[in-house]
């Protein structure tokens, strides 16, 4: 939106801009915010950032080494519609406060390392993302998890169990079970959300492409925008689920990006669609009448994700959730390898894209719980080694297949590699497999240590709980 703190200071004097937020990354991938007053902002503050104490934020510095600087990035400027003054909000990097050094543990700051170190290993070009982002629009949430007392509920006014509900009247326009793609009002009653979502996601300068209801029918939705580079991208995703939450809020809503907040129901994935570009065309297109006319660089990218797709899944779906979703049956890909069009693929390529300017790949584990800026950076990192080492996904055995692998002979199932069953799981890949991550210093070992940690705190929080169902199965055993 600005490129220089003049321009910024004239945007508040001419749009009578009364206070400018500043927005932080923590590890886990969550916003915070310190607002100051538009009359005091300086040139000297955007250009150095303003003191906070980060001490609290999840997976950084304690109490004892807290301070940090954060410096607004100008481009990133919105202005914020859900704040009563009106209020002009920057993303912004985090940098130690006396030597102005990034903070080694600065999400975005590692995003940054891996669009520089791309250049380094693929020349001319640069990579370009579009994260899908599905999420569900609930009516009524309640969940608890007590020493006493651990369930959830929520409700939607589509969903199939309120199809004898006392609404007075029902007028009975309730979507099936996994009968909600592409449906139509008047069963489709977010139509109006999500246009209202799409328009403030464009006016916050994200490109989209169209929005409609996804599968699951008790509110599943799902917005799509265009391609950008990594940074620009992972900072969209950031932009939309903020805009999308508090959108629902504001028409009566929750929004939840959760993998699986339901059981029997479709699950919500963060597909990223990927591929290099130069010159307005894909460096991923080959001419040559070859599979998916896929070019050497993205067989040898594919290779690279698939090679380190169970370490990536520590990055890419991060929660215990993950794993409710990453299940046989619904278009979820369990397996490492990639096919045309292929939704159980952990790589497909969409055959909608299959021409000189935009042929890609569509990487499906990810999911939204992930930190858009660690998932696109990890994913870069491995399509890169992919092409270091020039990796054949035929000699792994990863494709291409174009059928559906669970209905696969076992025998020949059994030489596919399947992706982790569990977060745990993921994080012991992770830890065995991230030397990948380290090249050019993109990230570090401290980092992957701490997400490793971090992270494995959760799952021992679920770990230790008893589940709901257990007492179903075992409670007058």
């Amino acid at each position: 939106m600005f490129s220089e703190a003049s321009e910024v200071l004239a945007f508040i004097s001419a749009e009578d801009v009364q206070t400018v937020d500043l927005k932080v990354t923590d590890l886990p991938g969550r916003w915070h915010h310190v607002t100051v007053p538009a009359s005091r902002l300086t040139a000297d503050d955007l250009a150095h950032g303003v003191g906070v104490d980060t001490s609290s934020y999840p997976g950084y510095k304690k109490v004892e080494a807290g301070d940090m600087r954060v410096v607004p990035d100008l481009s990133s400027g919105m202005v914020d519609e859900f704040c009563r003054a009106r209020t002009l909000s920057f993303i912004c990097d985090i940098v130690e406060p006396i030597s102005g050094e990034a903070y080694s543990r600065d999400p975005r700051g590692i995003a940054r390392k891996a669009e520089a170190h791309f250049s380094t290993v693929v020349s001319p070009g640069h990579p370009v993302f579009s994260p899908e982002l599905e999420f569900y629009l609930f009516s009524d949430v309640r969940y608890a998890s007590e020493m006493n007392a651990a369930g959830y509920e929520v409700d939607s006014a589509e969903a199939p169990w309120n199809m004898d509900a006392d609404e007075m009247p029902n007028l009975a326009h309730k979507i099936p079970a996994h009968g909600g793609y592409h449906a139509a009002p008047p069963r489709d009653l977010l139509n109006d959300a999500r246009t209202a979502m799409m328009l403030a996601i464009e006016r916050a300068g994200v490109e989209c492409h169209y929005h409609h209801h996804e599968v699951g029918a008790p509110g599943q939705v799902e917005i799509e925008v265009g391609l950008g580079p990594l940074l620009q991208m992972a900072d969209a995703t950031m932009k939309m689920k903020y805009i999308i939450r508090n959108t629902a809020v504001r028409e009566g809503l929750s929004a939840t990006f959760m993998p699986k907040p339901m059981f029997g129901e479709a699950g919500n994935g963060m597909h990223v669609h990927q591929y290099v570009t130069h010159g307005g065309k894909s460096l991923f297109w080959d001419p040559a009448d070859c599979y998916a006319h896929l070019s050497p660089l993205a067989l040898q990218w594919i290779g690279g994700l698939l090679k380190h797709a169970a370490a990536l899944l520590a990055f890419c779906s991060p929660s215990t959730n993950s794993y409710r979703r990453l299940v046989p049956g619904y278009e979820a890909p369990i397996s490492a390898f990639f096919g045309l069009s292929n939704r159980t693929a952990a790589i497909r390529v969409p055959a909608y894209a299959v021409n000189e300017r935009e042929n890609r790949i569509e990487f499906r584990p990810p999911d939204a719980t992930c930190n858009p800026y660690l998932c696109l950076a990890a994913m870069t990192m491995a399509g890169l080694d992919g092409v270091r080492q020039g990796i054949d996904p035929a000699a792994h055995n990863f494709g291409p297949f174009d059928q559906d692998v669970t209905k696969m002979p076992a025998e020949d199932r059994a030489r596919i590699v399947q992706l982790p069953t569990s977060l745990a799981d993921a994080l012991d890949a992770l830890k065995a497999d991230h030397e990948f991550l380290l090249a050019g210093g993109v990230f570090t070992e401290d980092i992957i240590q701490a997400w490793i940690a971090f992270k494995r705190d959760e799952v021992s929080a679920v770990d230790l709980r008893p589940h709901p169902h257990e007492y179903v199965l075992y409670y007058d055993l």
